[in-house]
């Protein structure tokens, strides 16, 4: 393994570094393309320039505007959603047949991780059935009438000969602008934070070592 990888109850963690988000689908579909029963499962970390990534199922209205950031069609589920600096995001490549879990199953359990991670700060988290993601209260970007929700944390996968690749991002310190021009993953009007308005200073690099010790542990369970 290279440099900033390292293997964890047969999940292998690859620290990236800040890459190229077009570059990095296309390793993921070929890694996925080219595994075998005996490959061992992965989670990328990583930290993407600014881009809008829009799902298969995804509606260019949810677009609301230009600003100059690319849009790029992929093919995870989902609408749109931003990535940029200051967003840790954790790909997660994983045999569903050898994990003996439903695609359902590993949306709970990847929500679970980000809730007890950000437990560990006091920050209490939540996700909801029918909105893949993490959401908190209490802040200041909900607009009214939004009971101060706002999601921290957005969520999409693909699967493909029973595995998964795609994931999560999980905003920990970065410019909240860009999502005002969209319709974050689909719903108009929902605000989003990140951890460093909740009170916690983490760097992405900090952020990601946390993270991927809850999520190894919730994607390891029987």
């Amino acid at each position: 393994m290279a440099d900033g990888d390292a293997r964890s109850s047969a999940i292998v963690v690859r620290r990236l570094g800040r890459t190229d988000y077009r570059d990095t689908w296309e390793a993921m579909r070929r890694f996925t393309d080219a595994r075998d029963p005996a490959t061992d499962d992965e989670i990328w970390l990583t930290e993407h320039p600014a881009i809008y990534t829009l799902g298969l199922a995804g509606r260019s209205e949810h677009l609301l505007r230009a600003n100059g950031i690319e849009t790029l069609k992929v093919d995870r589920g989902g609408q749109v959603t931003y990535h940029g600096p200051g967003q840790v995001v954790a790909y997660v490549l994983l045999d569903l047949r050898r994990a003996r879990l439903g695609v359902r199953q590993v949306v709970r359990r990847l929500e679970a991780a980000v809730i007890g991670w950000l437990a560990t700060y006091g920050v209490t988290a939540y996700g909801k059935p029918h909105a893949p993601g993490v959401y908190v209260h209490g802040t200041a970007e909900a607009p009214p009438g939004a009971e101060g929700e706002a999601k921290i944390a957005a969520l999409g996968l693909k699967v493909r000969n029973h595995c998964t690749y795609h994931g999560l991002a999980v905003n920990v310190a970065m410019d909240l602008g860009p999502f005002a021009d969209i319709d974050p993953c689909g719903y108009p009007g929902l605000a989003v934070t990140d951890l460093a308005r909740l009170g916690v200073r983490r760097t992405t690099a900090q952020a990601g070592d946390e993270l991927v010790a809850h999520l190894v542990r919730v994607l390891a369970a029987p």
